[in-house]
């Protein structure tokens, strides 16, 4: 746990995510007790295929719903006064946009609070995402027909907010590629398609910003600069960075790393009884 005054950005308790298996028997692929991140924390989790480390990161982005547990983002960091690890874990949510009648929001206008997503509706979830969240994948999925700067501008999409073309074009000259924003992704390089989906992950001014394998695709030279740029962004926006990796090098460039298996009760092998022994005579 955190020292008292650390402002903590996400807290995770008591996940959970099971699936059905094909012969009908439940598979739990996540059971987290408990997992936070503090505000502008750059966090490296290590995992496996198949781990369940893109089901973690598709709850905590709001894509998937969990059978059970808290999702818990503290937006206070944007503005108000701070909240502690403490009171993060204390709290409940500050709103209710359950499908119960509670009044819809005309945006991403979520009040800045402490928000549990696991109790939103899908609706109100894609809204907080496009608000708060930004998220990087192995692939670019840049849309073809797009320019590099519409991609990015794409990005401000679901904030209800006016797309901030002057932001759009800072980002692309962070990651260098300001002279091809009007580019489609069919001319740039594999290198460059990542840069701009780094850019647009960040248009929104995210909360926290999910990176699943980021560098998988890449060589090892483009990767570093990637990383590079991931790592600078988040910092210049203020952003608390989750990246999933199976890369032990890229890992281990994180202030903090996370072994999945480590904290994910569902990848821990059942424990059995050791029999007791018995004696002749």
């Amino acid at each position: 746990m955190y020292a008292a005054q650390t402002t903590v950005a996400l807290e995770l308790v008591n996940l959970k995510k099971d699936y059905a298996a094909p012969d009908g028997s439940v598979v739990s692929v996540i059971d987290l007790e408990h997992l936070a991140i503090a505000d502008g924390e750059q966090v490296a989790l290590i995992g496996t295929s198949g781990s369940g480390k893109t089901t973690l990161l598709h709850m905590i982005a709001g894509i998937v719903a969990p059978d059970s547990g808290r999702i818990v983002y503290d937006l206070r960091g944007l503005g108000g006064p701070p909240a502690t690890a403490a009171s993060v874990a204390a709290s409940t949510p500050l709103l209710d946009y359950r499908g119960n009648g509670a009044p819809e929001p005309k945006s991403d206008l979520f009040p800045q609070g402490v928000t549990d997503i696991a109790t939103l509706s899908e609706a109100r979830r894609d809204v907080f995402r496009g608000s708060h969240v930004g998220y990087i994948f192995q692939t670019h999925h840049l849309l073809g027909g797009f320019t590099a700067l519409e991609n990015v501008l794409l990005g401000m999409s679901f904030t209800g907010r006016k797309p901030d073309r002057a932001w759009a074009r800072r980002l692309l000259d962070d990651v260098g590629l300001a002279a091809r924003a009007d580019y489609k992704p069919e001319k740039l390089s594999v290198g460059q398609q990542q840069r701009v989906a780094v850019a647009r992950a960040l248009a929104n001014r995210p909360k926290l910003v999910l990176a699943d394998e980021p560098t998988g695709a890449l060589d090892p030279a483009t990767a570093q600069q990637v990383l590079g740029l991931i790592r600078k962004l988040c910092q210049e926006v203020g952003a608390s960075l989750l990246l999933v990796t199976h890369d032990l090098d890229i890992a281990h460039q994180l202030p903090r790393v996370l072994t999945l298996s480590e904290i994910n009760r569902a990848s821990k092998p059942p424990t059995t009884a050791t029999p007791a022994l018995t004696t002749d005579h």
